[in-house]
Order: C-alpha cells, then structure tokens, then sequence
C-alpha cells in the first residue's frame, strides 16, 4: 500500500431495513495510523456502518476498498484475512478459559486449532508463540497482571482491556472499537485515552463513541451521522461548529449527560 492510501475507504454507502434507510449515500476514509471516531443521536446509523465493515450487515449498495484496492464487501470470516479487529460493546469472554487463553483466541481464523491439538497432547511451537503474542498484547493493554485469573474474577473495566488485548491480539491493520468508554470511570477513560494514542503507532482505529471529552482528545478525524447521513466531517474542532451538527443536537445540554452526547 502507497503511504497516502487510505487503510479504509467507503463510498455511497446505503443499507435499508424494510422501510427505514439506515444509512444513506455514506462515505468514510481511514488514513494508516490514524483515529476516526463516529459520533451521532441514537440510532444515527453508527453501529450499522460498524456491522457492514464488519460483514454482519449486507449493504443493498456501495463501494469499499481496503489497502488502496476495491474489494467485495467482507464476511465475518474474512476479516482476520483483511487484518481487520473488532471489539463489541458487550466484552464478551469466554468463562471456561483463563484471560490469556481468551486472549489467544483472538489470534486468526484458525485459533481454535491451537486448543484442539492442546486437548490432543499435539501442541507444538506454534502455542508458544500465540501465548507471546498474547501476553504481548495484554502487556499493551495494560492487563498482563491478569493472564491467569479467569474472566468471572475480573472487574469491568479489567475485563474491557482484557477484550482489546484479544482484538490487538490480531496484529490488525485497523482496529474497530464501539463504545470501548461506556461503564468507566473519569480516570478508567482517561488511561483508555493514553492507550488509544499508543495504539495508533501500530494500527488505524475506526471508534463509534459518545464521550465528547473522549472523543475530542483522540481523534484526528470525526464523522457525524445524523438520520443514516452524515452531516459533517473533519477535525473535532471543526465539526462541533458545524451548523448541521448543532442542529442534530439541538435540546441535548451535554454537561447534563456526564460529558457525553
């Protein structure tokens, strides 16, 4: 890829539900390195443009490319080929495995193998490795004290970079996280804050968010959807000026809604 290639880019992007057009004529570009935030109301179409990168929605039209080539629009199978991670708003971890084992999930598409030939007695250099890459990750995270408790022992938040160790487990390309603020406290964000700014040195980041101070502090480029559209685009500073963007907003005092939108 050309280092003035995008990682990501989406054009004319629609997706219907019915009678509802969930996303309408939506475009976005991820440059390497770099932290995109969406932000929007409820229901704005945020997560739906999450699920189609991701190959949980199918577009009804659109065009993406991925390293600077136009390709299909990816399954869920196909994203680990892509170097494509993502983390869902619920964690989601597995309770019969330790959090390194967790972690170790996250590997590729083939990292049920690796417990199977472990269950067989078959295991081989390959766990070695995976459990490096995984603690590596935990590492970043800031979760490595944590590998041998089970998911059941951890708090919350513990269990969140816990779930972004899995994704970074990957070694992605571009990182998809939705809502990775939502349940923290003020000093849990601010050290997730610090992270996502490291983490940019290694992949570019897609985040579907709400905290408006988080967001402000990450983010190199923000894209507002308003009605499956979006409004606006561009610097943070440059889009809570936006008049569409005051608009979709009008009524919500965010300093009432603990700093989010």
């Amino acid at each position: 890829m050309d280092k003035n290639e995008n990682i990501l880019s989406i054009k004319n992007l629609t997706i219907n539900f019915g009678g509802l057009k969930a996303l309408d004529d939506v475009f976005l570009d991820i440059a390497p390195n770099q932290v995109v935030a969406l932000i929007g109301p409820n229901g704005a179409g945020k997560t739906t443009l999450f699920n189609a990168i991701s190959g949980l929605v199918k577009p009804d039209s659109g065009d993406i490319s991925y390293d600077g080539k136009s390709i299909k629009w990816p399954k869920p199978s196909q994203l680990a080929k892509y170097g494509i991670a993502r983390t869902l708003q619920g964690v989601g971890l597995y309770s019969g495995l330790t959090v390194l084992e967790n972690v170790m999930m996250g590997a590729d598409k083939h990292r049920n193998s690796y417990f199977i030939k472990d269950m067989l007695g078959l295991s081989s250099s390959n766990e070695s490795s995976l459990k490096d890459r995984a603690m590596d990750a935990l590492a970043w995270a800031g979760a490595a004290h944590l590998s041998d408790l089970s998911p059941s022992e951890l708090t919350y938040p513990d269990s969140k970079r816990v779930a972004m160790a899995r994704a970074l487990v990957m070694q992605p390309k571009l990182l998809l996280l939705d809502e990775p603020a939502a349940g923290l406290g003020q000093d849990e964000i601010d050290t997730l804050a610090k992270l996502i700014k490291d983490l940019k040195r290694k992949c570019a980041i897609l985040i579907v968010e709400h905290h408006v101070d988080f967001v402000s502090h990450i983010s190199d480029e923000v894209y507002v959807l308003n009605f499956g559209k979006v409004i606006a685009s561009g610097s943070f500073e440059t889009v809570k000026r936006d008049p569409a963007v005051v608009a979709a907003y009008l009524g919500t005092d965010s300093s009432n809604h603990g700093g989010q939108l």
